[in-house]
């Protein structure tokens, strides 16, 4: 799709030293945006119809990542909304274009005030988000003064949304990729942060899922895992039978003492749980901007420390390590 261009971040790739990974990654790039998607035009129309506006105050640090600008009146707002209400459902932000706020679903902000004190300093490091979203987190990233941001998530709605944030953003040093784990190079060694959240769970084989993980790391570099647990000791995993709050695809939740004795098995260090917490409905939720079933749906409610198959209610734990 000629409407994504991603030879920015060929070039800038080149000059942070990952030079020689710039032909795999274009091969998958070109590979994702070919795959068929009835929704695609729709999105391509609505990024289309974004109007120009070059912003000059930028907040990357707040709740709401926003960006805006001088003598922006009602109209501009109106037609901003529009468009971006093409791009529904909006999962992770909120975010503030010109005044024109996107209440998502989760509340992602959250989500970073528990991640960012225990994190080392992203200042001049190479990032690498995995399952990133719309990439919310990455602007968070960006504002730390991170040398590169880079973030993958094989969802084409996710990339248009991504897009649209950017346009006004105009961040020279965040991209976001439309490629899956599998389609990163194998053994690169080039990231000094990885983070990996909401995503482990997801994975069929953890093992393998770590050792990946850390072979994209550098030597030292640090992984930011935040995943669910449930209580108990380092024997304790949970494998759901079929669903678990309506996911079908949740393979394992491991207690926080397993999840550190995995990450320790696959070759990391100085492994810490740096948060537990338990998601709540106003973390997650339905909203005008993501109008389906959110976390309120997921739960029992006759006991909200279930979900609607019966099993603990989500409760997620935050782990960083280093590679060996």
């Amino acid at each position: 799709m000629s409407y994504f261009n991603f030879d920015n971040f060929y070039e800038t790739a080149k000059q942070c030293d990952l030079a020689k990974w710039v032909d795999q990654l274009q091969t998958a790039v070109q590979s994702a945006i070919i795959k068929p998607d009835g929704n695609l035009s729709k999105w391509v129309a609505a990024l289309e119809s974004l109007p120009k506006q070059k912003c000059n105050e930028f907040k990357l640090d707040k709740a709401a990542v926003t960006a805006t600008a001088d003598n922006i009146g009602k109209d501009f707002q109106e037609k901003l909304k529009n468009a971006l209400m093409q791009l529904k459902p909006w999962r992770k932000g909120p975010f503030n274009l010109c005044g024109v706020e996107i209440d998502s679903e989760w509340r992602s902000d959250l989500k970073w005030d528990r991640v960012a004190p225990h994190i080392s300093p992203l200042k001049e490091r190479k990032i690498l988000d995995i399952g990133c979203g719309n990439g919310y987190h990455m602007f968070r990233m960006a504002a730390e003064q991170a040398k590169l941001v880079v973030g993958i998530d094989p969802s084409m709605l996710f990339l248009a949304q991504f897009t649209a944030i950017n346009k006004y953003m105009a961040l020279p040093n965040v991209f976001l990729l439309p490629i899956g784990f599998e389609s990163l190079p194998q053994d690169m060694e080039a990231f000094d942060t990885v983070f990996s959240m909401g995503v482990f769970y997801h994975r069929r084989s953890p093992f393998d899922f770590l050792r990946a993980l850390k072979s994209l790391l550098r030597k030292d570099g640090e992984l930011i895992l935040e995943t669910l647990i449930i209580k108990g000791d380092k024997q304790q995993t949970l494998v759901p039978l079929d669903r678990y709050a309506r996911m079908n695809n949740v393979w394992f939740i491991p207690s926080a003492d397993a999840m550190a004795h995995w990450l320790e098995k696959s070759g990391f260090k100085d492994i810490k749980v740096v948060d537990i917490a338990k998601t709540t409905t106003e973390e997650q939720r339905s909203t005008e901007w993501m109008p389906g079933e959110s976390l309120a749906q997921c739960l029992n409610p006759l006991d909200q420390n279930t979900t609607v198959e019966g099993l603990p209610a989500p409760l997620r734990a935050v782990f960083t390590a280093k590679k060996i």
